[in-house]
């Protein structure tokens, strides 16, 4: 027979879907409706693995779906604005436009070739003007509801690229993209009203029950909502000018009697007060300004202030003055911009009394102990309040409310809830990126242009030789009139952030060819997305915008669903070893020799010969050229054989390491599954033999349709890999076999579809494959006949197989080691032992 051939077999499938049309969406209220979606890619020019296993996890749901009777829109676009291509056209010379659809042509060309079941006639790039012109139609509508507005405002500056960037784009104090240090500048920036929101995003949470806990535990801390009280203090002694008293925020008043200090952040209006006489404290601020912006930078930078020699009054015992400092740990925009430090039960506060020598008064104690001794590490724990007058005994939440009320009935202050969560600030200072529909007037001020002005359309010929806004630059785009008053005007320059055009692309996919930003229609039958899958890296910036988004936009009623996400499912990464030559430089994996020798391992470089340092296994990163390209793998051993390697090698929540020996056991599967297809046996009835493979059949497919809707897929392959030995023991051309080839056609089509349309056309299905339903099960075959198993190795899981449920240890440990997946992970090392708990688990001791 002959040997399966991807390179003749995959192209004439792909061709036949074409032609069919056979993933096209269409609004179908007979049916249900399964909207699938994986986050879309920045159009890079070339797909590595990563992106081979992100989009194959999507695929799988949405041929499953389908199979199950489902109208599916399984959608793709390009997420193309942003600084990559702005840096390539002043690195290359070229136009950031024609470099961006370069690359999308090449990168729909790889993608194609994946085989996923796409519907590319929905498809779009955010850079079309069709889609950001609906994009400028929808922020106008913001901004006319106050949920837009601009201000003057510390932000958060690129040195390198020039440019503002949000608090979550602020990685280890530096720019996500460039790497510069961030300075923090006074700008007029536009911003939205999240925080609008806050209350609704952190409430909404509950009701995402099909998200990772721990995305929402990531948003949930980001919001950072907290309940406090907010007061004054008091100044002692002569007040500054303008200042009678200094507000403060705390979400944590029972600590009040242990206060240290009370410490404004360094853009507070009393902290410039003061440097605008005291050179040393301007010195301070502008130091500060250098520092990490974020919350999460702030809290892990050394803690540094200066003291303004300034005191306030302790509010429950005025005796007691608390020195004011200046503090480079505390935020403007959260709370108040000042608190009271408590260093005992405060790691900040701690740290920083530490470093000035200010006192640590300890005030909650664990449940039952007399007393507690700070030294390095603040209590930060439950407990009951001491040294605290009339709080001594309550617990925390009782002292809270005490001290509130006992500030409330002073004058001095009130209970109040407050959000670590700050306004989103939406402009970039570059060209390429969507134009904010508005001019500069200096009769009218900032005046929004009309619906019939739109879209604004970015320049053909913008200008990147050198850094900064090319917008800015343009001889003729800066000039217009204003539609207000019809004098003369500027637009604005600054385009919006990327994330503003990522968080609302799957709306528009619901109709991309609509007059106005969101077709309602179609939103209400599609949205919300059932399954997004996309990386953890978005819990806190894009997700929690497209949330922001969505809810704002149904404000406005252009959506009926206020969450645009049912379910989430963040896949691991690809990873690869890391290469690098003596001098530093990375090297590509294909650019490297490895030499084995016993368990040591060295490599070299081919071209060479070299020594090649070989470094850490990594996601898989163009800046570390450790990358596998999809086509060099294509080419080998086609796309089903690397399709089922990157869905088979480990849980999908997981990382997976790449490797050629992993991908070539995945094509000995391939034609494993081709040769069981070969049907030139005579007929034969049915026998007992056959009867247990019609059982087997049921119970597979059972265990596929479970793995599947449970997003575990290596688990339904090892139950294919498990099945295909059962195939091979019963070669006979029995109804009972016919029925199971007509199921595993089917049940391999979301993992492997060409290789499964192939099958089916070998059995004479009906149609294709693709057309075909769901194979059913008889839960009475399935009941209590088989169990999984898990199969640790050395303590830890590396599988699960298949067992008969009752099976002796000696069938179950024939099982195990046949098994390819558990054979893999035991290369190398010498079985010593296996111990099989009867129904329940496989342990495997190895070295």
């Amino acid at each position: 027979m002959a040997r399966y051939n991807p390179k003749e077999t995959e192209p004439k499938w792909r061709q036949k879907w074409d032609a069919a049309q056979s993933f096209r969406a269409e609004i179908d209220h007979s049916r249900p409706k399964y909207y699938v979606l994986e986050m879309f890619p920045y159009p890079s020019g070339r797909l590595h693995m990563g992106h081979v296993r992100n989009y194959a996890l999507g695929d799988v749901i949405a041929r499953f779906k389908r199979a199950r009777g489902f109208s599916v829109l399984h959608p793709m676009g390009w997420d193309a604005f942003g600084l990559p291509a702005e840096n390539a056209a002043m690195e290359r010379g070229v136009d950031p436009r024609a470099w961006t659809y370069d690359n999308i042509a090449r990168m729909r060309g790889e993608l194609k070739e994946l085989g996923l079941s796409i519907d590319w006639s929905r498809e779009f790039a955010t850079c079309d003007l069709a889609y950001y012109g609906q994009q400028q139609a929808w922020f106008l509508d913001l901004f006319k509801r106050g949920l837009v507005y601009r201000k003057e405002g510390v932000v958060n500056w690129d040195p390198v690229d020039q440019t503002v960037l949000a608090n979550e784009q602020v990685v280890d104090g530096r720019g996500w993209r460039s790497g510069a240090v961030v300075e923090k500048r006074k700008l007029n920036q536009w911003f939205m009203r999240i925080t609008d929101y806050a209350d609704q995003l952190a409430d909404d949470l509950s009701q995402l029950e099909r998200w990772p806990d721990k995305v929402r535990l990531m948003q949930e801390n980001w919001i950072g909502r907290s309940k406090g009280l907010r007061f004054s203090f008091a100044f002692a002694g002569d007040k500054p000018a303008g200042h009678e008293g200094l507000e403060v925020y705390s979400s944590r008043p029972d600590t009040l009697f242990g206060a240290s200090f009370v410490g404004v952040a360094a853009d507070h209006p009393l902290a410039e007060q003061i440097a605008a006489q005291n050179p040393q404290a301007a010195a301070f601020i502008t130091e500060c300004k250098k520092g990490g912006a974020s919350q999460a930078e702030i809290d892990t930078a050394e803690k540094i202030g200066f003291d303004t020699g300034l005191k306030v009054k302790h509010p429950f015992d005025p005796s007691l003055e608390l020195p004011v400092w200046i503090a480079n740990f505390i935020l403007m925009d959260y709370g108040t911009g000042a608190i009271f430090a408590c260093p005992a039960h405060d790691q900040r506060d701690l740290d920083f009394a530490r470093k000035y020598h200010l006192p640590v008064k300890p005030v909650v104690r664990p449940q039952g102990a007399e007393a507690i001794e700070i030294t390095d590490e603040a209590y930060t724990g439950p407990g009951v309040i001491f040294n605290s007058d009339f709080l001594d005994g309550l617990d925390i939440e009782a002292a809270k409310a005490a001290a509130i009320a006992r500030i409330e009935a002073q004058g001095a202050g009130e209970g109040a809830t407050v959000f670590r969560l700050r306004d989103w600030g939406v402009a970039r200072q570059r060209g390429w990126g969507c134009p904010i529909p508005v001019v500069h007037c200096a009769a009218c001020g900032v005046a929004p242009l009309a619906a019939a002005d739109l879209p604004v359309a970015l320049p053909d010929d913008l200008e990147f030789g050198k850094p900064g806004n090319a917008l800015d630059r343009h001889p003729t785009f800066k000039h217009t009139t204003c539609p207000t008053c019809g004098g003369a005007a500027t637009r604005e320059t600054d385009t919006l952030d990327t994330f503003v055009d990522s968080s609302w692309y799957f709306a528009r996919f619901t109709n991309p060819t609509s007059p106005s930003p969101i077709d309602k229609a179609a939103a209400d039958y599609w949205m919300p997305v059932d399954q997004y899958v996309g990386g953890i890296e978005h819990a806190v910036l894009h997700l929690l915008y497209a949330r922001f988004v969505t809810k704002a936009l149904a404000d406005g009623d252009m959506l009926s669903v206020r969450e645009p996400f049912a379910g989430l499912f963040t896949q691991g990464m690809v990873t690869h070893e890391t290469f690098r030559r003596q001098d530093g430089e990375w090297l590509e994996p294909g650019d490297v020799e490895i030499i084995a020798q016993g368990n040591i391992r060295s490599a070299k470089l081919i071209a060479t010969g070299e020594p090649v340092t070989i470094g850490d296994v990594e996601k898989m990163s163009k800046s570390k050229r450790n990358t596998v390209a999809p086509s060099e793998i294509f080419e080998t051993f086609g796309v089903d054989a690397a399709r089922l390697f990157v869905l088979s090698d480990s849980p999908p929540e997981r990382d997976t390491q790449w490797s050629t020996s992993g991908v070539q056991g995945s094509w000995r599967f391939v034609n494993r599954v081709w040769d069981e297809f070969d049907q030139d046996g005579a007929d034969t009835p049915d026998d007992e033999a056959a009867q247990a493979l019609r059982r087997a059949t049921h119970r597979l497919t059972r265990q596929v349709t479970e793995t599947i809707e449970a997003f575990r897929f290596n688990s339904g392959i090892a139950r294919l890999y498990e099945f295909l030995n059962l195939l091979k023991a019963n070669p006979a051309n029995t109804p009972a076999r016919r029925e199971a080839l007509s199921a595993f056609a089917r049940l391999i089509a979301p993992f492997t579809p060409h290789l499964a349309e192939e099958c089916w056309a070998r059995i004479g299905g009906t149609g294709m494959v693709v057309e075909a339903a769901w194979p059913e099960f008889d839960p009475s075959l399935t009941e209590d006949a088989v169990r999984i198993l898990p199969v640790q190795v050395n303590g830890k899981r590396r599988g699960e197989i298949s067992a008969p449920a009752g099976a002796e240890p000696a069938d179950v440990e024939k099982i195990v080691l046949d098994d390819p997946e558990i054979a893999r992970r035991l290369e190398g090392l010498t079985i010593r032992k296996v111990i099989v708990v009867k129904d329940r688990i496989v342990n495997i001791v190895a070295a």
